[in-house]
């Protein structure tokens, strides 16, 4: 980057010159300082303490001051400042808890003045005084601040801030006594340099350590502050308490903070770890940079204005050993990248959308779109015309507002009341949960329970209740499902490969042989066998039909004495008339030739004389004989459950795996289990479900949320006694050392359940105290309390 600036201080009308330029360091740089005429910048760190002069087109290196044959641990900085009014008075604190002086002025190679070694750990600040030429105040990690007079040999004062380390120490520009110091445990406190004993005002301004504060150049009373919290707030200490005027929030610790001249709103901040950066923030516009540097490839340690009165030139020191002038139009604007498209939902279904001014303005004229609810309400940002980046990204917003009840979660209440989640055997869980989902008009959820019950329950058990609305009221309940086909496909053209033989070798009646490569019914096109709902491919074992749809016959029902056989009212209604119906028993003499079928399974096809307007016949074959272990669907079931996790519909998730339990527990991670559950109790807890809450809770398959009852219950209790708040855990107050849990009536140690008054804090057992509030409305401990129990 070539680009040059000039700029006229106002100071004598001196002009700075540069460019954006680096130069190259010996070793880690831990803070920079600029002499009061920006013509020369000092670096100093753990192994490298030098002097470099600023020049048009590159830095130069002036003077080395870490001189000596032996390694010092004086000349290891944690920090180094420049004094404004003398160009040859420099200080740095060090590692080891020693505070140097440096005098440029001495004649001699080794440029160290004064050693100041009271702190006992190490000095993480030091500060000279605006305008007083040998105040040196300095802040370290134990905790004390010590102002030294640089023509005496010891400190002038000393201020404990009561409290953890002191990470920086700022005197004000404008107050001549005051200074500010800003510590781990996150608070702030303003002192007077002529009272020593306590500070003037504290307060909290982070949560967590403040690392770095500012006073305003301008403004007398603003102070900016960074911490830990990755926050930059901005205090007015004019007031008679502090009051928060602005707040940045950044991507990373802020380890400094510099107001930028002659720019009321603008400060530049660097980060302690992660982020490599520099950022230059506009407080009014706190969510978007106005610029950043990127120079550094590593953290960036010391930042500072090049002058005071000159906006355009920074310097910072890195990590990476570089020393870096950046020129403030060469930095990137991420107001430029920011997206001015935005869309969100609202607590109540609202939906916004913002989009850049121009299409708003180009298209106002053109009819909202047709599947909008309502015509969308704008809205437009008054802009200050004083602003610096108000022409880059502004955008307008459109609201659209969801009509009265369309976005009602009704469905979701009634559901999470009305579910069953325990107590009862599994098929009666999954058939009231279907029961209540149909009736909710969620008819996916509602199939979802009742294949859950066919893969997981016995079908032989299917509760007669779920048979009504197919069996006839002649016909038994509680028969086991068989196979079935149509008598009408088979009946005209039964070849040699499709007929029911008694096999006379084979003796076994609780089986048939059903070959897929000798199907009993042949449908090229793939359809649906007339006269049923259920697919042909059933035959193969491919359960497509509803459970509770599929009966079978009863063999004790045949009567062989009867000319005709046909089917009883068991079955589905024929989508038309069957004509060529077999008549006699010749016909089922044929097909007890069949090679497929054994002695026994022959004398198992029963016919029952009732109505030829039905022809399904049915084998006395069990289907869940041969059917899969529910092992098998496991998988199946973990990717249904994430498909409704997926969906937003967490309920189901979570209702599956209470329900289920342990047979699909093991197969859905930990970590996915407990976003479920968390996620589902946030919902509930924010419709006010709390027993339902508590119930998902107590039955959680995860430890991490059944742990949440006894973690986020908290018993504000009083001591019966002395009314004072029980601290400590147990019933035992700390102050008198009596047990409050004393019944008041019958004067005993309560065990169970224990009831107190919230007025007089006086309790005991349940029934004890309900007795007693039956005659009486006094309290029953005597102290003229009146108690109510509802």
């Amino acid at each position: 980057m070539e680009k040059m600036s000039r700029v006229s201080t106002a100071l004598g009308g001196n002009a700075l010159t540069g460019r954006t330029m680096h130069c190259h360091l010996d070793a880690p740089a831990n803070a920079i300082s600029v002499c009061r005429d920006a013509a020369q910048v000092v670096v100093a760190g753990r192994s490298i303490f030098k002097i470099f002069a600023i020049e048009e087109e590159q830095f130069v290196e002036k003077l080395n001051l870490r001189v000596g044959r032996k390694p010092s641990l004086n000349l290891s900085c944690a920090d180094v400042v420049w004094h404004q009014m003398d160009e040859n008075l420099l200080a740095t604190a060090a590692t080891n808890g020693v505070v140097v002086t440096w005098n440029l002025g001495r004649p001699s190679r080794n440029k160290q003045d004064q050693l100041f070694t009271e702190h006992k750990r190490t000095v993480n600040k030091v500060c000279f005084h605006p305008t007083e030429a040998h105040v040196l105040l300095s802040g370290s990690q134990d905790g004390f601040m010590k102002c030294f007079d640089l023509r005496r040999k010891d400190s002038v004062s000393t201020f404990s801030g009561q409290s953890e380390s002191v990470r920086d120490v700022q005197f004000s520009i404008r107050d001549y006594f005051t200074f500010a110091s800003t510590f781990e445990n996150g608070n702030v406190q303003l002192w007077d340099i002529r009272r020593p004993d306590r500070c003037e005002r504290m307060f909290t301004a982070h949560n967590g350590p403040v690392f770095c504060c500012d006073w305003h150049p301008e403004d007398r009373g603003w102070l900016a502050t960074g911490g830990r919290d990755k926050m930059v707030k901005v205090w007015d200490m004019t007031t008679h308490r502090a009051k928060e005027m602005h707040c940045v929030q950044t991507i990373a610790s802020v380890a400094r903070v510099k107001w930028r001249p002659e720019c009321r709103h603008h400060l530049a901040t660097c980060s302690m770890m992660v982020d490599h950066n520099i950022y230059v923030w506009d407080v009014r516009r706190p969510f978007v940079p106005a610029a950043m540097f990127e120079e550094h490839r590593d953290v960036t340690t010391g930042i500072a204005w090049r002058h005071p009165h000159d906006p355009s030139f920074l310097l910072s020191g890195s990590k990476d050993s570089t020393l870096c002038q950046h020129l403030f139009r060469d930095a990137s604007q991420p107001v430029e990248r920011a997206n001015p498209e935005g869309l969100c939902y609202g607590l109540f279904g609202d939906l916004a959308f913002a989009a850049k001014e121009s299409l708003v303005a180009a298209e106002s004229g053109r009819k909202p779109y047709t599947g909008d609810r309502r015509h969308p309400i704008f809205f437009k940002r008054k802009l200050d015309p004083a602003e610096p980046f108000s022409g880059l990204a502004s955008s307008a917003l459109n609201v659209f507002e969801i009509e009265p009840g369309g976005g009602s979660m009704s469905w979701f209440v009634d559901t999470a009341e009305r579910y069953a989640l325990a107590g009862r055997p599994l098929a009666e869980l999954c058939d009231h949960n279907a029961k209540v989902a149909r009736e909710l008009g969620r008819n996916q959820v509602a199939q979802t329970w009742t294949m859950l019950r066919i893969i997981y329950c016995s079908p032989g058990l299917v509760p007669s209740t779920n048979l009504n609305h197919s069996v006839g009221k002649g016909s038994s309940c509680g028969l086991p499902l068989m196979n079935s086909f149509n008598l009408k496909d088979m009946a005209p053209g039964l070849g040699s490969e499709t007929r029911l033989d008694r096999s006379k070798g084979d003796t076994r009646s609780d089986t048939v042989l059903l070959d897929s490569s000798a199907t009993l019914i042949t449908n090229e096109d793939n359809e649906e066998t007339e006269g049923s709902d259920v697919p042909t491919d059933y035959l193969l074992g491919d359960v497509e039909g509803e459970e509770d749809e599929l009966y079978p016959l009863d063999p004790e029902h045949a009567h062989p004495e009867e000319p005709e056989y046909v089917l009883p009212q068991e079955a589905f209604p024929l989508r038309h008339e069957i004509v060529d119906t077999p008549s006699g028993p010749e016909h089922l003499q044929d097909k007890a030739d069949s090679p497929h079928v054994s002695g026994n399974e022959a004398d198992a096809v029963s016919l029952v004389p009732v109505d030829s307007s039905f022809s399904l016949l049915s084998i006395s074959h069990a289907l869940y004989d041969s059917r899969l272990p529910p092992d098998f669907f496991s998988v199946l079931v973990c990717d249904m459950l994430r498909f409704y996790a997926e969906q937003g519909d967490v309920q189901m998730a979570v209702s599956v795996l209470i329900v289920l339990g342990e047979r699909v527990r093991k197969d859905i991670d930990e970590q996915t289990q407990e976003h479920w559950y968390t996620s589902y109790i946030d919902l509930l807890q924010r419709f006010r479900l709390w027993n339902v809450s508590n119930e998902v809770v107590k039955l959680s398959t995860s430890q991490a949320v059944s742990c949440l009852n006894q973690a986020s219950t908290t018993l504000h209790v009083n001591c019966s006694h002395c009314k004072r708040p029980m601290s400590s855990r147990g019933w035992v107050c700390d102050r008198c050392h009596r047990c409050a849990s004393m019944c008041a009536v019958c004067h005993h140690v309560v065990k169970g359940l224990f009831v107190w008054c919230q007025g007089c804090s006086h309790g005991g057992h349940l029934q004890h105290i309900m007795k007693w509030l039956e005659g009486s409305s006094q309290c029953p401990a005597g102290c003229g309390h009146l108690c109510e129990y509802s």
